[in-house]
């Protein structure tokens, strides 16, 4: 099967955030809405959803820094999942990122997440010789720094 694959669109962002939901991508110190509102800020050029008979199904969230290219919130419904789908969305998005003059893809997988680990692995990806550290600049990624 085929996705039609297409820029994310604002009145997706319900959708969108029910699928990151169901398929365990939201931790309760990222809020979906924010880090949407903040990809649609820098430019929604890597911003894909996937679209099977008229539902969103996948959504992956690209983006390229000038140096490195990045690729979060990849998810595919668990009812779809084993039709190509998410090897559709990432080519979908290595396509937005090589027109953007993109020379390599970074990602993270949490380290619990065997099998998205498998996943990227089976389309190309290798583990880097790095570390990943990370350094929160807002708490509970409130873009003003306001606390709840």
């Amino acid at each position: 099967m085929v996705l039609e694959i297409r820029r994310y669109d604002p009145g997706d962002e319900g959708a969108v955030v029910r699928l990151w939901q169901l398929c365990g991508l939201v931790v309760p110190w990222n809020d979906p809405h924010r880090d949407i509102a903040r990809k649609l800020a820098d430019g929604a050029e890597g911003f894909l959803v996937g679209i099977l008979d008229g539902a969103i199904v996948a959504v992956v969230m690209a983006g390229y820094d000038g140096h490195r290219g990045w690729i979060n919130y990849l998810a595919v419904h668990p009812d779809q999942r084993l039709q190509g789908f998410g090897r559709q969305m990432m080519g979908a998005a290595e396509a937005v990122l090589r027109a953007m003059g993109c020379a390599k893809i970074n990602l993270q997988v949490r380290s619990t997440n065997a099998e998205a680990v498998g996943f990227y692995e089976r389309i190309g990806f290798a583990a880097d010789a790095v570390v990943s550290l990370g350094k929160r600049l807002t708490p509970d990624g409130d873009p003003l720094g306001r606390s709840r």
